[in-house]
């Protein structure tokens, strides 16, 4: 079996790991447990509830924290410090996507037999657009996996990632926290 076969398989296996315990958690009533006693310590709330609040498993209850956070607390605040665990739970996702998921994909084009189509891929125009479509799939309610993949797709530097994810979860928190205010 070839190198890129083995981390293929590798990196598939932890992507199903991780799912596995991630339905565990909220399954097993762990993370609602967190969520519950985070509440009480309101700004370190806010932040692992922003590490949870960029992956599909954890968003919906992340959300819900930081509303009733926000309820409480400054809305600003709470995004700011928000945005920042949300920024560290991008982080390790974007690490494992960047360097591994683009040469997996290039793996997996040229077993595919669909070199033909890797062309398209350099043109300057998918190269623009394909961040910014990662960046509103991060700012969108939509999961952050797949905006980050998209980003790490586009090679896009650390820092610039680092700036993007902060200003977008700050933002979709902040939304949150202003929403439940309202309420």
């Amino acid at each position: 079996m070839n190198n890129h076969k083995k981390k293929l398989i590798r990196d598939s296996v932890l992507i199903i790991l991780s799912v596995f315990i991630a339905i565990i958690l909220a399954k097993t009533g762990i993370l609602k447990e967190l969520i519950t006693s985070t509440q009480e310590m309101r700004f370190i709330g806010s932040f692992i509830m922003g590490v949870l609040f960029v992956s599909v498993f954890t968003a919906a209850p992340a959300i819900v924290a930081l509303g009733e956070i926000a309820q409480s607390n400054s809305v600003i605040i709470v995004a700011i410090i928000g945005g920042l665990g949300a920024l560290i739970g991008d982080l390790i996702i974007f690490r494992f996507v960047k360097d591994r998921v683009s040469e997996h994909f290039d793996y997996l084009i040229k077993i595919s037999k669909l070199e033909r189509l890797f062309p398209i891929f350099k043109l300057k125009l998918f190269r623009w657009s394909i961040p910014f479509i990662g960046a509103l799939i991060i700012a969108s309610p939509l999961p952050d996996e797949i905006g980050i993949t998209i980003l790490g797709l586009s090679k896009m530097k650390n820092s610039y990632f680092l700036l993007l994810s902060f200003i977008l979860n700050s933002a979709g928190i902040l939304i949150i926290g202003l929403i439940a205010k309202s309420l």
